[in-house]
């Protein structure tokens, strides 16, 4: 173990926030196959790094999305509350959270995000854009029970989920967070959700494997993450991006393959790895309109409409908290 591990396993008490991520790495790379969570891609680099992503000439989804998102406002404002308060779950760049803020009479806006500096930096940038627009930023793990401020409880709710950020869930993960996200709303809110769509192998293949490396970078910086946050001594260069499409779960699948048997330690504890072993870092389920429906129907909502583009790339679905 080095000084840094030493010191954060035995002598420095971590803070809430890095306990959680040690806690989960442990807990994760303990299981048989071997995993990380997808939530602790995104530190400052990780969320600069899917910046970068999103717009890969390979990487359709968010194009897509804002594509929908532009060209059907009107249709989407129509069944969104006056002066309602906007909560973005997982709010990251602002691109387009401001379609939406040009398109429909919100009175306020709350980003909530595990990355409280990068949250912090793009609520400041809108609040100079929008400066009538009452912001509210909350670190959080929005997978979590958190609590809104107090500023907006009062006020209708819209929650927005956009990216498909609902397919790196596991089914049952997705159904727990549509669920939690409905009691933080409350009754009668409404939900704006991007969901990616079933569509052919190769062209989801070449999403998730760009021919820049970026997409193998991001996968990548977990290690990084834990060798910095954690005292890790992961051997990051022995370690090779690989994304597949699991055709029998409609998902891709995200990992990090080790080259070579090796060991590494985080605070304490030792995890070996054989030649070709795999850590699971995500998952990415592409759902029919129907499947989804259910799913919805299924987690305490009722879908109000869907909009997709013309080539049935991806999905933006408008739904309403059920009684």
């Amino acid at each position: 173990m080095n000084m840094h591990a030493a010191t954060l396993a035995k002598a420095h008490p971590l803070d809430q926030e890095t306990s959680a991520f040690g806690r989960d790495v442990i807990g994760d790379l303990s299981q048989h196959p071997k995993r990380l969570s997808p939530k602790y891609f995104y530190d400052a680099t990780g969320s600069e790094l899917f910046e970068q992503i999103t717009v890969l000439p390979e990487y359709y989804p968010t194009r897509t999305e804002l594509t929908i998102l532009r060209d059907r406002g009107r249709a989407i404002s129509a069944i969104i509350p006056k002066k309602a308060a906007l909560v973005e779950f997982g709010a990251g760049a602002t691109t387009k959270v401001r379609l939406l803020l040009n398109q429909c009479a919100f009175g306020a806006y709350v980003p909530v995000d595990i990355s409280g500096d990068f949250l912090t930096a793009q609520a400041d940038a809108l609040r100079a854009d929008f400066p009538s627009l009452a912001v509210y930023p909350v670190t959080a793990d929005f997978t979590a029970p958190f609590e809104l401020p107090q500023a907006v409880r009062a006020m209708p709710k819209v929650g927005f989920f956009p990216g498909s950020t609902l397919g790196n869930f596991e089914p049952h993960e997705a159904c727990a967070f549509l669920r939690s996200a409905r009691d933080i709303l409350g009754d009668g809110a409404r939900m704006v959700i991007g969901v990616d769509l079933e569509k052919d192998e190769r062209v989801l293949y070449d999403a998730y494997n760009d021919a820049a490396g970026v997409t193998a970078r991001f996968n990548l910086n977990v290690l990084h993450r834990i060798n910095r946050e954690l005292g890790g001594d992961f051997d990051v260069g022995a370690f090779t991006h690989r994304a597949i499409y699991n055709r029998e779960r409609h998902r891709i699948e995200m990992h990090l393959i080790s080259r070579k048997a090796l060991t590494a330690r985080v605070l304490g504890k030792n995890f070996s790895f054989r030649a070709g072993e795999s850590i699971h870092t995500e998952s990415s389920y592409k759902y029919s309109l129907d499947r989804f429906n259910a799913l919805a129907r299924g987690s305490g909502w009722t879908p109000l409409e869907s909009w997709t583009d013309a080539a049935g790339m991806f999905s933006v679905h408008a739904l309403v908290a059920s009684d």
